[in-house]
């Protein structure tokens, strides 16, 4: 039924929760899979050119969290059955929810699978829900766990 599965991973629980879901389907129908993980823009405008220290801390601590971010979605891709071959993307400079959308476009993903915190009330609203964006924004069927 699937053919390419893109998961957004961030490190968290809720994306754990969504990679062992990404992979189970992967398995289940033999497809591809890449685990995206998007850098948030630099969020000091400016400061970065008077102080480049600022945005390479950023930037590496970003990477930082990727790697370990991808790191266990391929622990999850090599147990509990035939290890399932997964592609590591990382975007930066966009916001997640378009960074998701981009990448399941780029690799041609027929699937987004990711996780929600599940905040609610005055909280989602003062920080958006990435996992609502995505879905309004993506041309393909989008996965949300919780």
């Amino acid at each position: 039924m699937f053919k390419h599965i893109l998961l957004a991973t961030d490190g968290s629980t809720a994306s754990a929760h969504a990679g062992s879901l990404a992979v189970g389907l992967a398995r289940a129908h033999g497809t591809r899979l890449t685990a995206v993980y998007v850098s948030d823009p630099y969020p000091y405008l400016g400061v970065g050119e008077a102080n480049p220290m600022g945005y390479q801390a950023y930037a590496a601590a970003a990477q930082e969290l990727a790697a370990q971010a991808h790191a266990q979605a391929d622990a999850l891709c090599r147990v509990g059955g035939p290890v399932v071959a997964m592609q590591a993307k990382l975007l930066e400079g966009v916001t997640a929810a378009s960074g998701i959308v981009q990448a399941a476009a780029e690799v041609g993903a027929d699937l987004i699978v990711l996780g929600s915190h599940g905040r609610t009330g005055i909280v989602r609203l003062m920080l958006g829900s990435v996992a609502t964006k995505v879905v309004a924004e993506s041309p393909v069927p989008v996965l949300v766990t919780r």
